[in-house]
């Protein structure tokens, strides 16, 4: 989300009565029924009365305006009589001036509805002493009438009152292209968290659609107002005869983080002018997202916001567009200025609409990042009232109940009251609207920590609206996700209320796996607990792996590109003096700030990259991805780019051209092999017969390689290796099983890996020692194959048992035992790039990279924030000797080779005795400050600053 430098209020609100609103003495009232469908009485507290019949009592109604001094008094009962304007304002009327016959209405549903004698129109709001409808009819330009004069027409409490909520019905309104809005007045008695102010026009919250400026940026409608209507007269939408939802299993899930207008905004995209930026614009670049690999895209806020907010008064970011959306002006409506053309909000449905059922059909299910933690309103010092502030607020926000002000949880000056009755309501009623209306997949939910606090800020052990998110019917078959933090400190990763449905964003794989893989020191034990799904965390009752949403980047933070370019925020370009956006990146530039033209830094970014990527898709649980990554997309060190709509943010098609045989290439392949092997997808945590880690180093603070194969049902067994050390590392393959051998296949050979055996006349002999160099940066891209099958590829078939791994490479080796079927398979992936390698080594730099200090994350508001690593797991089996070999003063130089001592032989039947939870468990790391074998690590001079080696074997009979 976005993260404006709002102070975040961390200190613990007073506490306070819960809200309740007191239910009618009657307890036979009843709302009144219509041909629209059984209206019902919400538990939620609701102040109900009897309800007026709403097919007797009614009245006429036209001109501009209609005033409470203008009504004649009346009493309504069952019986009640019509009413009708003074002879005096009727005789004011010209011919062409509507008429309209006025019904008391009903109470539900909330919002507008067509009912059998007319449109109906109800809005809740307790404290209200007044409530008036204003009506603009389908006669101008939708800009005109936004500014121009109002039908007005005030509400009566004694006829158009149903406990607390006002209601009314208008026979013979237009059933579409009618906008409307409120006037709402009340105490103004700020203290007690009241901000009446009748001269707004306030949005409905229950608008379906939302009429406001028709292009996205047109800064000559920037402050215009935004209004509700509505559709009655289009058809419903064609979901097509053979449409049907994905259903994806969340083991299976790739997810794809990305922003509707900035996915195709840029003119790189080769799209119409008139899509680009839209969902149709999405529709259009569906093939890149097949191509890629990924199956669920997360949309960043499609529900309306104001993208000019930032510029309704003179202040430092008044220069800035919205473009990422988390500034919620209303939750059922689309917004309207991502539709195609001049947009609309009609447009925007039917095309939100078309993008759903275009993905689904490609298989790509469709999550939306929800903001139920705030609004649009910001604060008490700048208020921007459009709707919840002007209808309620003491009931809609959070307030400090002594003196009345707005608490602050979410770092943007408001916090929705989420466990409040009605508030609560009015989340599920948007949530249910979008699964049935629009048929989206599931939801993640920004700083969710806030929907676990109650009405005075006071956190819940079982907060009300997430037991009901999890437990309603409509929601069953969505995803919902969690952000499980917020801006008052309440970090719940691991620990959010779930009821064993709620996944998280795990916030802690992403803090950990950066610190390792950039080579940070007492990282391995956690860096293993969480490939193997964070079982420390997510363990719990029925949980699962898939429960842990893990990524390394998100829209929030630097890219991936700025994550390894990177290791400060550069953010003067947002207007608050560098004061917004996280600190704490766990980020390595490589040895320069910022872009550079030197080779040798750019090739190791390059495979940095890679092995982030790499490790993300291999781990078990849910792997999320953001838009633009695929090709190294840079906003050059901005790291909170919410106001730029520009390239900064806008995902940049010719640069991906210019990657797509590389490092495109890469992403993709990897994200289908994952999908290609069940191994890293498992449904349930790892056990024992899952994995074997081939470790004996755990107690060493020092150490940052980690090694261990993952056990297939069917014996397609696949060895991983990761080497964050900087220096070379010498692997010993574990033994086979009898009749099964390593193998190595190259099906694409680069220029700058090499290798030797120990007995080069006969390199198919199992008995002879494959020992593999890479020399410094070197690149080895290797896949697998059954020697034994007649397949149309080359293939190298030196069985392999031990290895020589340069610092900050990944080697993948794989393979797969069920013969010519997946094998098949494989070919159509021939290519295969696992390695973190793409381009030749270049020239040593002239200086050492430097990595910057992993200091313990400092105490401040973070849309994002970092963990404190686990400690190393512990084993107690044997294990395969891993020997650590530092290069006698190692250099960069491409043709140096690393130092080959005399291999120890691994021990036999390598196995470790796992924990009930299936994964290592935690124990104290020694520090030694000496790697195996005595070698002291060098991290300056021309020692090989890499990090993040990895190796994948596969096991083939």
């Amino acid at each position: 989300m976005l993260w404006p430098s709002l102070p975040c209020d961390s200190t613990s609100a007073a506490k306070m009565p819960f809200f309740a609103l007191p239910f009618a003495n009657n307890s036979t009232s009843s709302i009144a029924l219509s041909s629209a469908g059984p209206s019902r009485v919400l538990d939620m507290g609701l102040k109900l009365g009897k309800q007026a019949s709403s097919s007797s009592g009614r009245r006429s109604f036209s001109q501009t305006k209609v005033r409470d001094k203008d009504r004649k008094p009346s009493v309504y009962g069952r019986g009640a009589q019509e009413r009708v304007l003074e002879e005096k304002e009727a005789s004011q009327m010209s011919e062409t001036d509507p008429t309209f016959k006025i019904f008391p209405g009903q109470a539900f549903p909330l919002g507008v509805s067509k009912v059998d004698n007319g449109i109906n129109f109800a809005i809740f709001s307790q404290h209200a002493t007044s409530v008036t409808l204003c009506l603009s009819l389908p006669q101008r330009e939708a800009h005109e009438r936004l500014g121009g004069s109002l039908i007005e027409l005030a509400l009566d409490p004694h006829v158009n009152k149903t406990g607390d909520i006002w209601h009314i019905c208008i026979e013979d309104l237009p059933c579409s292209n009618v906008l409307y809005g409120y006037r709402i007045d009340g105490p103004q008695n700020w203290h007690q968290g009241h901000r009446f102010d009748r001269s707004i026009i306030l949005l409905d919250p229950y608008a379906k659609l939302v009429e406001g400026r028709r292009y996205f940026g047109d800064a000559s409608l920037k402050l215009s107002k935004f209004l509700g209507t509505y559709d009655f007269d289009s058809l419903p939408f064609d979901w097509g005869d053979n449409y049907k939802l994905p259903n994806i299993p969340e083991k299976d899930l790739v997810i794809y983080e990305m922003n509707v207008r900035a996915f195709t905004a840029d003119e790189s995209s080769g799209l119409d002018p008139k899509i680009r930026g839209s969902y149709l614009g999405v529709i259009e670049k569906i093939p890149h997202l097949l191509e890629l690999g990924v199956n669920a895209v997360e949309l960043l806020p499609v529900f309306e916001f104001d993208e000019f907010e930032f510029q309704r008064r003179p202040n430092p970011r008044d220069h800035m567009i919205n473009t990422w959306g988390y500034s919620t002006i209303n939750f059922f409506a689309p917004m309207s200025r991502y539709a195609s053309g001049d947009g609309g909000p009609c447009n925007a449905s039917r095309e939100f609409k078309e993008m759903v059922k275009a993905l689904h059909g490609a298989g790509i299910e469709v999550i939306l990042d929800v903001v139920y933690n705030h609004t649009n309103e910001v604060d008490d010092q700048n208020p921007y009232t459009t709707s919840f502030r002007g209808i309620d607020n003491k009931v809609y926000y959070m307030l400090d109940p002594n003196k009345g002000q707005l608490l602050n949880f979410s770092g943007c000056g408001n916090t929705l009251n989420c466990n409040h009755p009605v508030v609560m309501e009015l989340i599920l009623e948007s949530l249910r609207h979008w699964v049935t209306e629009y048929h989206v997949d599931g939801f993640r939910f920004d700083l969710a920590s806030v929907l676990c606090r109650g009405i005075d800020g006071t956190p819940l052990s079982a907060p009300p609206v997430i037991r009901a998110i999890a437990k309603d019917p409509i929601l069953s078959r969505c995803k919902i996700i969690a952000e499980p933090w917020d801006c008052g400190g309440l970090y719940l990763v691991g620990k959010f209320p779930n009821w064993d449905r709620w996944a998280e964003w795990n916030g802690k794989y992403r803090d950990d796996l950066r610190r390792f893989i950039k080579g940070d020191s007492g990282m391995k034990g956690s860096f293993a607990t969480h490939v193997a799904g964070s079982a420390d965390l997510y363990r719990v009752n029925k949980r699962k792996p898939f429960h842990s949403i893990n990524f390394v980047i998100a829209h929030d933070g630097f890219t991936l590109h700025d994550l390894v370019s990177y290791n400060f925020k550069h953010n003067d370009a947002n207007g608050e003096g560098g004061n917004d956006g996280s600190n704490d990146n766990f980020s390595w530039n490589c040895g320069f700030e910022g872009e550079t033209d030197d080779p040798s830094i750019k090739a190791l970014r390059s495979r940095q990259m890679k092995n982030f990527h790499l490790a993300l898709m291999l781990s078990q649980g849910t792997p999320m991805m953001l838009m633009g990554d695929e090709y190294g997309h840079t906003r050059y060190g901005n790291n909170n780019s919410y106001g730029h709509d520009t390239s900064i943010n806008n995902f940049q098609w010719g640069l991906l051209d210019k990657q797509r045989n590389s490092q495109f290439r890469f992403f993709s392949e990897v994200i289908k092999f994952r999908k290609m092997h069940q191994v890293f997808r498992h449904e349930n945590f790892l056990s024992k017969n899952d994995v074997t880690w081939h470790e004996d180093n755990w107690d060493n603070y020092e150490s940052k390689f980690l090694a261990f194969t993952l056990h297939n049902s069917n014996g397609a067994d696949i060895y991983l290796a990761f080497n964050a050390h900087d220096y070379y590392v010498k692997v010993l393959i574990p033994p086979t099983p009898s009749k099964r051998h390593w193998f190595r296949v190259n099906i694409f050979i680069a220029e700058v890996g090499e290798y030797s055996t120990d007995d080069e006349s006969n390199p198919e002999d199992p008995s002879k020692l494959i020992r593999y160099h890479l020399i410094p940066f070197g690149i080895s891209l290797l896949c697998y194959t059954n020697p034994y099958n007649d397949l149309n590829f080359a293939m190298d078939t030196s069985f392999v048992k031990s290895i020589d791994v340069a610092g900050k490479h990944i080697l993948c080796i794989v393979l797969i035992y069920n013969g010519r079927k997946e094998l098949r398979h494989l070919d159509a992936f021939r290519s295969l790039a696992c390695s973190a390698l793409a381009q030749a080594p270049g020239a040593a730099p002239t200086a050492s990279p430097t990595r910057p200090p992993s200091a313990a994350p400092s105490p401040k508001a973070s849309a994002t924030p970092t963990s404190t690593p686990t400690q190393a797991p512990t084993v107690s089996a044997p294990s395969p000797t891993i020997t650590h070999v530092p290069a006698a003063a190692p250099t960069l130089t491409p043709t140096s080779s690393p130092p080959a001592p005399s291999a120890p032989t691994p021990s036999s039947g390598p196995s470790v005795a796992l924990p009930p939870n299936g994964v290592p468990s935690p124990s104290a790391d020694t520090p030694t400050g000496v790697p195996p074998n005595g070698a002291v690590l060098s991290r300056g001079g021309a020692a090989l600053a890499v990090v993040g080696a990895a190796c994948l074997w596969s096991l083939l009979l």
